[in-house]
């Protein structure tokens, strides 16, 4: 039965593991699905909801596994999929922060009330905006999001919002053209990490293929730690990007799988009771159900 799983650049663990052939040495028939492929779905605007796609395929028939940032997930739950975690990253507070260009008035999260604000909604940065506005006592409502994949350093550098969610590579070429300030930074908020997830449908009937990926990315991740240039070199050949740029961002994240532990459960539920007190997900989801003990101890045992 051919094992199919979703990947894209933004899960730097999996990207690397589809150009390496690791997970084919025990999984003959993988289908690799590049997320950015695949309809987007209805994609909500930033004040009404948050988009859904990446959940929604793990169930109409797109792919098996995924890993991506934190808010999928989530999202996922809020539809009604029976979703659960696999595995998740250690934290990743350098990848990404809040700024502002050096001369803005803005200096703090408080100042972003009113103000335009460039992320990629739907993904992690999403939960990081939140965080900062609760901190500071504000909603989503109090400012105006642009959801901006694409082009979000563009917009930031032409002045055309006044903050901008970034994360690395892409601050560090933003930070070569244009001085730049820091309003909020990611540690103390957020652990910003990587994750796995799947079905429950497919964590329960096939187990081998699971504990195949599992073993796969734990191979893989080694790999990126101790060869973090090659690694590089995938990345910035799909985007053209700045090859040091690139380095430098593997550099800095944390490799290898661990298991879902309380206090993420914990940063996650808080994310998925805001998206909801905010209107961004149409009803409460309660996190610790799509936790299984059993891919836990998958997670943890000793390479065979």
């Amino acid at each position: 039965m051919t094992l199919r799983v979703g990947y894209f650049p933004q899960n730097n663990s999996l990207w690397v593991l589809r150009h390496r052939g690791i997970l084919e040495r025990s999984v003959p028939d993988v289908e690799w699905v590049d997320l950015r492929s695949l309809p987007a779905g209805d994609r909500p605007a930033p004040t009404e909801g948050l988009p859904s796609g990446h959940g929604d395929h793990l169930f109409d028939g797109g792919y098996d596994f995924i890993g991506t940032g934190s808010t999928p997930p989530v999202t996922a739950q809020a539809k009604g999929h029976d979703v659960v975690y696999v595995a998740i990253s250690g934290p990743r507070v350098e990848n990404g922060r809040i700024v502002v260009q050096d001369d803005s008035p803005i200096a703090g999260p408080a100042d972003l009330k009113g103000r335009r604000v460039a992320l990629g909604h739907g993904s992690w940065q999403t939960t990081l905006l939140l965080l900062a506005l609760e901190k500071a006592g504000l909603t989503w409502g109090d400012i105006e999001p642009v959801d901006a994949y694409g082009n979000a350093a563009e917009l930031f550098l032409n002045g055309d919002v006044d903050a901008w969610v970034g994360s690395y590579p892409y601050l560090t070429d933003v930070e070569k053209r244009r001085p730049v300030r820091t309003v909020i930074e990611t540690p103390g908020l957020f652990s910003h990490r990587s994750l796995w997830f799947t079905s429950r449908a497919f964590a329960a009937e096939r187990p081998d293929d699971l504990a195949a990926i599992v073993a796969a990315l734990k191979e893989s991740d080694a790999w990126i730690e101790a060869n973090p240039r090659a690694a590089a070199e995938l990345f910035a050949a799909d985007d053209g990007g700045d090859l040091d740029a690139w380095e430098h961002a593997l550099r800095t994240r944390p490799w290898g799988l661990n298991p879902v532990d309380e206090d993420f459960v914990a940063e996650q539920q808080h994310a998925a009771d805001l998206f909801h007190a905010n209107g961004l997900i149409p009803r409460p989801v309660t996190v610790a159900d799509a936790v299984l003990p059993e891919i836990n101890a998958l997670v943890t045992a000793p390479a065979s």
